[in-house]
């Protein structure tokens, strides 16, 4: 019986969610377009849009032109019906955003670092932002170490949050969905949502990091996890006889845009061979405020160094905040309209 109920649940979750991203992507669509599109029975796809009206979810777009029968009607979905919080955690400080079902923002900020606090002042401080916002329906949090559906397994320096079960914590504190995410992981993620230019892109985003060097891997438009959630703690990859690619950097006083010196930008070239060689990705992606569009060219020249220049990745640099924010707003977004909100 419980698993029975648990399909139910399951199947509403499927063509809620599937209503909800049809009608964000393309506006204004009939019943009959609907179902066509997800491939559900007109009398199904009305039973649901009635309950969705009826939950406020859905805006009468128009009426269709007659062609001699009964117009039909249009309906849109309400981006302001639910709401979504992406909040990242960092050495220096704490950043959020506010978005509704179509991503816009609708507020942003920054507090102080939460990292070195007991984990409550985290949790009290989302909180506020809920009871300000009460039509928040899912939470995406991103943190500097590696995560294993939830749980930080790695996070150097932050002991209180080692080990730690933040999504299962935050859940049963707000009864909300959250999603949580390591820093490179959700970075590179909306820096593909938006470039929105190859369909299974194979990128490395290379964050020198206040924590530590880190990268976030996309093959074929996947996240790459590996068999125990560790994969893109680059800052063990081993590169010289006594040091990894973490001490290598620390050894270079490695600064803003422009400043490593040349044993980091040896260091960071020995990296972007390693990814050609192993990975063979698009692009390697940067913190324009660590490496710039200068540091770049010398990246390329010395990486040609280790592995032919034909096999290379092309090299960006991108708003490092920027693109770690939009990549925890794209998880929460899928989050909330594919129906864990129902």
């Amino acid at each position: 019986m419980q698993e029975q109920i648990a399909t139910i649940k399951e199947r509403k979750k499927r063509i809620v969610g599937g209503i909800r991203s049809a009608l964000l992507t393309h506006g204004g669509m009939t019943k009959v377009e609907l179902s066509r599109m997800l491939g559900i029975s007109f009398p199904t796809i009305s039973k649901f849009l009635g309950e969705m009206e009826r939950e406020g979810e859905l805006v009468p777009a128009r009426l269709d032109e007659s062609s001699g029968g009964r117009r039909a009607q249009r309906y849109a979905y309400d981006p302001a019906h639910m709401l979504g919080l992406a909040i990242f955690l960092e050495k220096t400080e704490t950043r959020f955003v506010i978005f509704d079902c179509k991503g816009e923002a609708l507020e942003a900020g920054q507090a102080p670092t939460v990292l070195g606090d007991d984990v409550h002042i985290l949790t009290a401080f989302i909180e506020q932002l809920v009871e300000r916002h009460p039509k928040i329906r899912s939470v995406a949090v991103g943190v500097p170490g590696a995560v294993n559906n939830g749980r930080i397994i790695y996070i150097p320096s932050y002991e209180t949050y080692h080990d730690f079960d933040l999504k299962g914590c935050l859940e049963a504190r707000l009864g909300i969905p959250v999603v949580v995410e390591n820093d490179m992981n959700a970075a590179v993620l909306g820096y593909n949502d938006k470039k929105g230019g190859l369909l299974s892109p194979s990128l490395v985003y290379l964050y020198l990091g206040q924590n530590g060097p880190g990268a976030g891997i996309l093959v074929g438009g996947d996240i790459v996890r590996g068999s125990t959630f560790f994969a893109g703690e680059v800052s063990f990859l081993p590169q010289y006889d006594a040091q990894n690619f973490g001490q290598a950097l620390n050894r270079s006083d490695a600064g803003g845009a422009d400043r490593l010196d040349e044993a980091g930008i040896d260091a960071v070239s020995r990296m972007v061979a390693a990814c050609a060689a192993i990975l063979n990705p698009h692009a390697v992606v940067f913190c324009r405020d660590e490496v710039g569009e200068a540091m770049l060219e010398r990246i390329a020249e010395r990486s040609a160094a280790y592995i032919p220049a034909a096999h290379l990745p092309s090299l960006a640099a991108s708003d490092w905040q920027q693109d770690y924010l939009d990549g925890l707003r794209y998880l929460g977004l899928q989050l909330m309209i594919s129906g864990a909100s129902v």
